[in-house]
Order: structure tokens, then sequence, then C-alpha cells
């Protein structure tokens, strides 16, 4: 997927303003004004329109950077059956850091949350692996914990006196990692 941040970053390194990258990607379907308007959301983070592979391949070769350099893989545990605040306990440990070391923090880690967050960790570095990325320099990038509501199926009451009843809520959270190459 297209990081905004390297987007940014490569196109100030280089000096190329948004008028000379959408010059050189107008393609069939995709004006000028639409490629300008393109390239203004992909650095803002918005991926719409969705950048294609030629796309990618484009700003990579007109900004004289690899693939790469551009692109950061994504892997995501949605409704995960555990709290938001436990899990972000332990994606707090591995932001920033290479990806072996937070495999081998996770491993060792007593928390429930660990074996869920390594699930999706081993996943993020299996995709990128899968595009020729090199597995050494990963490091984990974006580590984010959304809360999901009570779980589906997990609405109990618990009685109480005077004919009173309290909810028992199991939370469900999503969690999103992010990792790039140095």
């Amino acid at each position: 997927m297209l990081s905004a941040d390297k987007l940014k970053r490569l196109c100030e390194q280089r000096q190329m303003s948004v008028e000379q990258l959408a010059g050189q990607l107008v393609r069939g379907g995709l004006n000028m004004q639409e490629a300008a308007a393109a390239v203004k959301n992909w650095q803002k983070g918005l991926l719409k329109p969705i950048p294609r592979k030629e796309d990618i391949n484009r700003l990579a070769s007109i900004l004289s950077a690899e693939l790469n350099d551009l692109l950061v893989w994504r892997s995501s545990c949605r409704f995960a059956p555990i709290s938001a605040r436990k899990a972000r306990l332990v994606t707090g440990l591995i932001i920033g850091r290479s990806v072996q070391d937070a495999m081998d923090i996770l491993r060792f880690t007593r928390k429930r949350a660990a074996t869920i967050v390594d699930k999706v960790l081993k996943s993020a570095v299996a995709d990128a692996d899968e595009q020729q990325a090199e597995v050494d320099n990963l490091y984990v990038a974006q580590a984010r914990v959304d809360d999901a509501g009570i779980r589906i199926g997990t609405k109990r009451w618990r009685p109480k006196d005077r004919g009173r009843a309290h909810p028992i809520s199991k939370k469900a959270c999503h969690i999103y990692i992010t990792v790039a190459e140095v």
C-alpha cells in the first residue's frame, strides 16, 4: 500500500511539485486535473482513487526511487476477543522497533493479547515478504488498536438486589499493524 509520509518526503527531497508528478501520471481514464487531485490525496493519506500498481511504479520511476521506498504493508485483526485497553498495552511495546525485536518481545510478554498481536505482525511481514521486501530491514511503523464495542452474543445480565440487573459486557477490538522498510 502506498505510504503518504514516504511519498511526501520523497517529493520534498527531489523537489517535485504535484503538477510535475501529475503530468507523468496521466493515463487512460485519468486526465491532468484528476491526476493532480489524486496525487494531492495520496500525499494526504487519502487513497481516493485507489492507486494502481502501475501508478505506484510510475511514481517510483519519476522520483527515481525503488518501489519498496514508497510502500508500507498493513495487516489487521478485526473483532479480536479482547478489550482495546488490554491490547494497547501490548502494541505500545512494539511501536518503532525492528520486526525481529518486536517478535521477541511478544514471545516473552505474558499477556493474552500478545499472541493476537504476534499473529497480526507475522501476517504483515508475510505480505511484505511476498512483495520482495527485505524482511531484515522492516520495522513496526504503526500499531493501532480501536474499540469494536461489545462482542456479539456476549450481552448478559447479572442479577442484583431489588430486582436490578447489571450488564456483563465483554469487549472486542480492532488491531492494525503497519510495517515499513528502513
